[in-house]
């Protein structure tokens, strides 16, 4: 268990907070819930369900405890139930299970209750990011691996969490001091913080670190200074000896300063902004050591726990914390941060757009959230990470490959940098390919290398628009629209870094209308096939540029097919695709009242060639053409 699941009791002094919903037949299973006792409350709750005695509340405790130790198909399964059996669910059972179904990859179903989610809670941050981007997973799964990972040795068939190396030592919390009280959350002994020493790539033995900072009590992730001599960490509230817990018995996380004397680390001290009634946790020292960062869930955040920093002089004392703000912060959990060398912050969230579970993020030279990909991240919990720009290394923690156990145990990987996290900010100018004048207002859209529309965005008065962060090692392309104007793309190769700027030359749409008929270039179709090709869709939008330019025009469609097959079957198959193109020419906005299709089939051939037909000439005869019904 790590303890981003923020409430760790020590005591079993928490009084029940579902009084109502509780029974008698419930009671014993309950007094384990509300103590965070979750491995026994599941036992409990589990033999009700055998006795026919379950009901939506005690599904709902299921589904919680089973979560709570990241059994997600379990919890799924109980989230499932509680669903059909309540009268009212809210919007965060609605996430926490698509949460558990992004972990079990059911991705449909995840797809499903993020839009209930998003529907009974339209202006919670996390909604208005999935609503915005919808698809968000295929994009995730899509980006180029930037890190390889591998699991370390030095992992035990305990909980393993937060490795930070410092010089030739990587420190690490670990539940695996068998002399430790067992910890009711998960039934394994409480967190101790652990340093191993490496030679070159070989782990020695992990032991304890010395001093007064392992307790009976749990010990978080550390942060050191980088003369080596001072510690930040998270333990239980727990000081000199005397254990404080907040007003339900529940004993919070608070930071602790230590100091090493004569080798050992000592003389701890309880920060000043620490408090009994609310977690501090996580800390994360910036590279020149003036500013520490961390997560709370103290009063005035904006969700179950925010990412804080605060300064420290050079006489050691600090400031006030300040929140980092709301495009870091969501209503979900944000935690675990790390600075690394250049400045660069990292951290955890389950609020952000993710693959399930917790992932890691990183904020981007101009302030965005972006999601670091896989395989930092998985559908488990991925956090803590730290890194070295330098050596092009680092630490993740998950419990990937562990959600089939009834406790999933969190273990350390290695991470190897293999891509550099270049990003290039792409700019594209829309100008009249005839004049050189800028078009405001046009429509350009981006996609990604296999066709998927990633963005839409309007030129503004320079006629420029920009897209901003993205990955220098992906290409892309582009395409552009304007009322009057025939559509033109335009590719974006990758390897480009910094600044990219585009230009994509319009031409004017030219008097193509004479007084039968729209002539265009010829819309061929693949033989025996009625879809529409990608060419024959940039001439059928000229064709619907020019009906929005002519809103009065009536246009029929004939399709013509060649001659090979029967009659019968090419005038079907002419039939398919003149029905083809007129839903084209609707799907983009023309009114179906003014297209019509008719399938011509073989009986007017443009090259009357009869049996000795060319390849060419077949192709030719396959086509579209369009006749003016009525126009001004």
């Amino acid at each position: 268990m790590k303890i981003t699941r923020y409430y760790i009791p020590a005591v079993a002094l928490m009084l029940s907070l579902q009084i109502n919903a509780q029974t008698s037949a419930t009671k014993r299973a309950d007094k384990h819930f509300d103590r965070l006792e979750y491995v026994e409350a599941i036992e409990d709750y589990e033999k009700l369900v055998k006795k026919g005695k379950a009901d939506a509340y005690v599904y709902k405790q299921l589904a919680i405890a089973y979560h709570k130790v990241f059994n997600m198909a379990q919890a799924a399964k109980y989230y499932n139930l509680y669903m059909d059996a309540a009268e009212e669910v809210s919007a965060e059972m609605y996430y926490n299970y698509a949460q558990t179904l992004l972990v079990t990859k059911d991705y449909t179903n995840a797809k499903l209750y993020l839009k209930k989610f998003a529907q009974a809670q339209p202006n919670d941050s996390r909604a208005k990011k999935f609503l915005k981007n919808q698809n968000y997973l295929a994009a995730l799964e899509a980006q180029p691996h930037r890190y390889e990972v591998e699991q370390l040795g030095i992992n035990s068939s305990y909980i393993d969490f937060g490795g930070l190396e410092h010089g030739e030592d990587l420190y690490f919390v670990s539940a695996r001091n068998k002399s430790r009280r067992t910890y009711g959350w998960n039934d394994q002994p409480t967190l101790d913080v652990y340093k191993v020493t490496k030679d070159g790539d070989v782990f020695g033995d992990p032991k304890p670190v010395e001093g007064a900072i392992n307790t009976k009590y749990n010990e978080g992730t550390v942060s050191i200074t980088e003369d080596g001599e001072t510690m930040y960490f998270s333990r239980n509230d727990y000081t000199d000896g005397k254990y404080e817990a907040d007003e339900a018995g529940i004993g919070r996380l608070k930071i602790y300063k230590a100091t090493k004397v004569n080798g050992k680390w000592d003389a701890v001290k309880s920060l000043p902004f620490n408090d009994s009634q609310y977690t501090v946790a996580h800390p994360a020292l910036s590279p020149d050591g003036k500013t520490l960062y961390f997560s709370s869930d103290m009063p005035g955040g904006f969700g179950g726990a925010d990412l804080y920093k605060v300064s420290i002089d050079e006489e050691g004392n600090f400031g006030e914390p300040q929140n980092l703000g709301a495009s870091i912060n969501t209503e979900g959990k944000e935690n675990f941060p790390f600075i690394d060398k250049e400045g660069m912050l990292y951290f955890s969230s389950d609020g952000h757009l993710g693959l399930g579970g917790l992932d890691v993020f990183y904020v981007s030279k101009k302030g965005q959230v972006k999601n670091i990909g896989t395989p930092i991240n998985s559908n488990a919990d991925d956090f803590a990470f730290t890194f070295n720009p330098e050596t092009k290394k680092g630490y993740v923690s998950s419990n990937r490959g562990e959600l089939q156990a009834i406790v999933a145990n969190d273990n350390i990987y290695e991470v190897a940098e293999i891509i550099p996290p270049a990003e290039i900010d792409l700019f594209v100018k829309v100008i009249d390919a005839e004049t050189g004048a800028i078009i405001k207002q046009a429509q350009v859209f981006h996609f990604d290398e296999n066709g998927k529309q990633l963005a839409r965005k309007l030129t503004a008065a320079k006629g420029t628009v920009g897209f901003m962060d993205l990955l220098a090692a992906d290409p892309y392309s582009l395409r552009a629209e304007a009322q009057g104007y025939h559509p033109n793309t335009a590719a974006v190769a990758a390897g480009q870094e910094g600044e990219v700027n585009v230009t994509i030359e319009l031409t004017p749409i030219a008097p193509i209308i004479t007084e039968e008929e729209i002539v265009l270039n010829p819309i061929y179709f693949d033989f025996d096939k009625a879809d529409i090709l990608p060419q024959a869709a940039l001439e059928l939008d000229k064709l619907v540029g020019v009906m929005k330019k002519h809103p009065e025009m009536v246009i029929l469609a004939e399709s013509h097919t060649d001659s090979r097959g029967s009659a019968t079957y090419n005038q079907k198959l002419s039939e398919r695709r003149a029905k083809s193109t007129v839903a084209y020419i609707v799907s983009k906005g023309i009114s179906a009242d003014r297209i019509s299709g008719k399938g011509v089939g073989e009986a007017d051939p443009k090259v009357d060639c009869g049996a000795n037909c060319t390849e060419e000439q077949h192709g030719e005869n396959r086509r579209s053409v369009f006749k003016i019904v009525e126009q001004e």
